[in-house]
């Protein structure tokens, strides 16, 4: 099936221009069936059998491997939110007393508040690159910072609000010369824009599952490298010690946790309605080459763009930042909550970072929905 016509497996109405993938995603027509179907199965637990604890979450980190190009599914866990990836891979380094982590700034605050909490606990200094006049010239400032201090460096693949790409492989090869820890937040990347574990090889990524994979709010994916293998888990439950699978035999209790990343996964992570739509919607995005859709969203955005910049609503240029997600300044002189009328009366729905409108589109997109941006956005300005 063509890219373009994978807008008819959504439910959307065609007079909403839904600009908005980066606050929440809408689902799949199989996504929202996969749901309807499991939350019917709630009134016949007779149904469950106790492999349905362990065989459906195994099933989803294989694709959620697939998606990164991981080639264990063991490092991949199932978690309920970024936050808790985080605090999970923070509750496992220890620092010296000056150290330095290095964040970007305007960084999404479950990015943040977590390193701030380390820095504390341990006299350690957050370093923060700010976005030069030259935005271009960011990957060159995060480079030049990075130094023996530098402990760790907790960053997105693209800023969340003005989708800058950030160059992961350059950066990581900085912090290996340095023995730093790289830590990723790929929320507003992974299943959008091309990456590869492989290719980056991060101590760990950590990922919402809402936005970009399609999945339920309250879901989220978290990869851990070989550092975190013999760590400590920010919670105790019974299904990451070794052979929980075992019902009847449970109150044998385990010291040995199951390997790699296992130890991680978060209590409940079984949840019969969510695992099930994350599965539809992780089988959804492996038939959606990320390259393509980057290739799609710029197709139906950029004549747009240029009609937009004429206005004076200016975009950063094409070429350092991702086509899926990316900022349009609005001019000073624009009321801004005119702006934000217009646009919500005409039904075109994106959302607004500082003195951004920030732009997110997906395959249920199409050129009419920016030609409705635009035409609302000349409302304002005439």
């Amino acid at each position: 099936m063509a890219i373009e016509d994978l807008k008819d497996q959504f439910s959307f109405p065609n007079d909403v221009a839904y600009l908005n993938t980066a606050s929440f995603s809408p689902a799949f027509k199989s996504v929202e069936d996969a749901g309807i179907k499991a939350v019917q199965l709630k009134s016949r637990p007779d149904f469950y059998q106790n492999s349905d604890l362990f065989e459906p979450v195994a099933k989803l980190r294989q694709l959620f491997a697939k998606v990164i190009g991981a080639d264990d599914h063991n490092r991949i866990v199932t978690i309920p939110s970024v936050s808790y990836g985080m605090a999970t891979v923070a509750n496992n380094i220890t620092l010296q007393k000056g150290d330095e982590i290095l964040l970007i700034e305007e960084q999404f605050p479950s990015n943040v508040y977590t390193w701030r909490a380390l820095a504390k606990t341990f006299d350690a200094n957050i370093v923060t690159i700010k976005q030069p006049k030259t935005i271009a010239d960011w990957n060159s400032e995060i480079l030049k910072a990075i130094n023996d201090k530098t402990a760790v460096v907790a960053m997105a693949h693209i800023h969340w609000a003005n989708g800058y790409i950030f160059d992961l492989k350059a950066i990581r090869s900085k912090t290996k010369q340095h023995n730093a820890l790289m830590i990723i937040d790929g929320s507003q990347s992974i299943g959008a824009l091309p990456f590869s574990i492989k290719d980056i090889q991060p101590d760990a990524l950590i990922c919402a599952g809402y936005k970009w994979l399609f999945g339920p709010y309250g879901c989220a994916y978290a990869y851990y490298s070989d550092y975190f293998d013999n760590g400590s888990p920010i919670e105790q439950n019974w299904t990451i010690r070794l052979n929980s699978e075992n019902l009847a035999g449970l109150t044998k209790y385990q010291t040995a946790y199951k390997p790699l990343a296992q130890r991680y996964n978060a209590g409940e992570s079984a949840s019969f309605i969510y695992v099930k739509m994350q599965t539809a919607a992780l089988k959804e995005i492996l038939k959606i080459a990320p390259k393509e859709l980057q290739d799609y969203c710029d197709s139906i955005s950029k004549d747009a763009l240029e009609d937009l910049n004429a206005l004076g609503f200016i975009s950063d240029d094409s070429e350092i930042r991702a086509k899926h997600l990316f900022g349009i300044k609005i001019p000073k002189i624009v009321d801004l909550e005119k702006l934000k009328h217009q646009l919500k009366s005409d039904n075109v729905i994106v959302s607004y970072r500082g003195d951004y409108i920030r732009i997110s589109c997906h395959v249920f997109n199409t050129r009419i929905h920016f030609n409705k941006l635009v035409e609302s956005i000349t409302k304002v300005v005439s």
